[in-house]
């Protein structure tokens, strides 16, 4: 074999085992690559029990218990599905209910979602589109400076 031949067979080579090496990395990641799944998602994927998981939507208007010193329950929801969700800890300032936030933690056998860090986002534009276009079918939906001023 030439020298030209090895050459071109060292570069086919090399190419195939990183195209091969990548290919696993993506499917390893594919559940991974989202950073939070709205409520509707959630029930469609089915998640099995334990699993660590992000959600985001909407903390639901009239759905935030205070249950003793530093646990807390509501529900996260898109305006089509909805999910139960108790956490303990330290709320963040901008959380309360009407305002998007985003859980993470594990779905219990019980269909509750046990977060261990909550996350609360200061406006819609963080939203997934789906939410999104939930809330502006809706009407639900606020921009700019009018959700800044309603919001307050």
């Amino acid at each position: 074999m030439t020298r030209r031949k090895r050459r071109l067979v060292l570069i086919s080579t090399a190419l195939t085992a990183l195209g091969l090496a990548l290919g696993l990395v993506l499917i390893a990641l594919r559940d991974n690559i989202v950073f939070f799944y709205g409520p509707s998602e959630l029930a469609q994927r089915a998640p099995h029990e334990g699993q660590r998981l992000r959600i985001g939507g909407l903390v639901k208007q009239g759905s935030l218990l205070h249950e003793g010193d530093s646990t807390v329950r509501f529900a996260v929801t898109d305006t089509k599905q909805e999910v139960e969700v108790t956490y303990t800890g330290v709320l963040p300032d901008l959380f309360r209910e009407g305002q998007g936030v985003v859980a993470e933690g594990t779905l219990g056998g019980d269909k509750i979602f046990h977060a261990d860090s909550i996350l609360a986002k200061h406006d819609e534009r963080y939203m997934p589109r789906e939410v999104a276009d939930a809330l502006k079918k809706q009407g639900v939906w606020r921009e700019g400076a009018e959700a800044a001023s309603n919001g307050k």
